[in-house]
């Protein structure tokens, strides 16, 4: 193990180049931060699978942009050789940390060298456990599965064989905003006055999904109501993220935003818009969301409930279960039963980890990191690139003040519940191995004393040759 001083030095050079990363991934915008793109320039093999809803054939190659700044530290990591021998002992490190009372009475632990899958550490590391937020690493991982990387989910616009009537459908894209709304209209009245039509009828379509749009935990401001079509998650405010008043019916007020919208484009839209069923048509128009990868990562380091709920119907709809709740739960795990992943005892009753009813292992959390970095996988590789960085961005911007050995060596998906907080995510040593963990505590007293001692653990890991 490095003498403190140098491991002082490695440590601060790392941390500063977290600092200029976090300015990099700012000034890309939030859906990439460049590590997603830089990381497929440099996959092994190229992605496959996955549905791709263009309007227009796909290019025959795809463009492979140049690493971003922010990528080497993760790239490097994962292309680094597997250590000659066993890793240290992490108990004599991990044990007193894990003691810490406010952990609570129920804690599980799993550490894994991702390069030889070999697990440093555990304690009650198959023991099922409620995951709070960390489930969206599972959910994430099934839709990338399902669908591949770059998916994207539409919104469409299709008019009925007459013309007197078009359709708004959903296609369950949570991140539709007004800026593609205005074009959705824009485009379906330039189609419209192609065919001479200037006098519509709107209807709506929310039938993709299935089942109650409430949670089971009812309405809350965590949460919209989760149909298949809406603008900016329901949210009322100017927020982005987090909580937030929601609409009551997202997709009542989108479809009234899109009249709107398509009067101020020149057409005359007859009467108020009203749920209806999609023609049997070619649509008119179409929008559609980011790549799914762009999702993923945007799910993990905002924590986004919408989002998750979304992806995880996405994959039912890609497995052909019902998308609602219960078809979501099944096909997430089916989905992970295909990739081999420990899936005993495991439950996804919902895809954002609000639900007290979801159960997963730590074992399951490090196998799915794990999984993300096998160099065959690449398609799984947005799991990695989209986890928070220990306080610089997302859930854990504002972490890691009690262990500041973590801060920007740490990634990691956060979870919190009252009496349960978790976290799961990777770090990378001195030595320059990727270690995946999970840390599961339950009957907690408060985050308050939670939070820093999950962070002093995955810390902890940081120091380790």
């Amino acid at each position: 193990m490095p003498e403190p001083r140098t491991w002082q030095l490695t440590a601060g050079s790392a941390a500063l180049g977290l600092v200029l990363a976090a300015a990099a991934v700012t000034a890309a915008g939030p859906w990439d931060g460049g590590q997603r793109t830089a990381e497929r320039a440099r996959a092994a093999a190229p992605t496959t699978g996955g549905t791709h809803h263009a309007p227009h054939p796909a290019p025959a190659a795809p463009r492979r942009p140049a690493p971003a700044p922010s990528a080497p530290g993760v790239l490097t990591a994962l292309h680094a050789p597997a250590p000659a021998g066993r890793a240290t002992d992490l108990a004599a490190a991990l044990v007193p940390l894990l003691a810490d009372p406010g952990l609570g009475t129920l804690r599980t632990a799993s550490v894994v060298d991702t390069a030889t899958g070999e697990q440093l550490y555990g304690e009650g590391a198959t023991t099922p456990m409620t995951p709070a937020s960390t489930v969206k690493i599972a959910t994430t991982a099934a839709a990338l599965s399902a669908l591949g990387p770059d998916h994207r989910i539409p919104t469409t616009v299709t008019a009925t064989p007459d013309g007197s009537g078009i359709t708004l459908t959903g296609g369950g894209d949570p991140t539709l905003d007004p800026a593609r709304l205005r074009t959705l209209a824009t485009d379906t009245a330039r189609a419209l006055r192609t065919r001479h039509h200037t006098s519509v009828r709107l209807a709506y379509d929310t039938s993709l999904y299935r089942g109650p749009a409430l949670h089971p935990i009812g309405p809350n401001e965590n949460l919209a109501p989760v149909v298949a079509l809406m603008t900016r998650e329901g949210r009322l405010d100017d927020s982005t993220s987090g909580p937030a008043p929601r609409a009551a019916d997202p997709a009542r007020d989108t479809a009234t935003a899109f009249a709107e919208l398509l009067t101020e484009a020149g057409i005359t839209v007859t009467g108020t818009p009203a749920p209806g069923p999609t023609p049997k048509t070619t649509p008119l128009a179409r929008t559609e969301s980011a790549p799914l990868a762009d999702l993923v990562e945007h799910t993990l380091t905002h924590s986004d409930n919408d989002l998750a709920e979304a992806l995880a119907r996405q994959t039912a709809l890609a497995r052909r279960q019902p998308a609602d709740f219960r078809g979501a739960e099944k096909a997430v795990h089916d989905e992970l039963a295909r990739l081999h992943l420990p899936v005993t005892g495991a439950r996804f009753a919902d895809g954002s980890g609000l639900d007290r009813r979801d159960r997963v292992t730590a074992a399951l959390l490090t196998g799915l990191l794990t999984r993300a970095a096998d160099p065959t996988r690449p398609a799984l590789r947005p799991l990695l690139t989209g986890l928070p960085v220990g306080g610089f961005t997302g859930t854990l911007a504002g972490r890691f003040g009690t262990a500041p050995a973590g801060a920007g060596l740490v990634r990691a998906k956060t979870g919190t519940l009252t009496g349960v907080n978790t976290l799961a995510g990777t770090v990378v040593t001195p030595d320059g191995r990727l270690l995946a963990f999970a840390f599961l505590a339950g009957r907690t007293p408060s985050p308050d004393e939670a939070q820093p001692a999950l962070d002093r653990l995955s810390a902890a890991l940081a120091g380790q040759n």
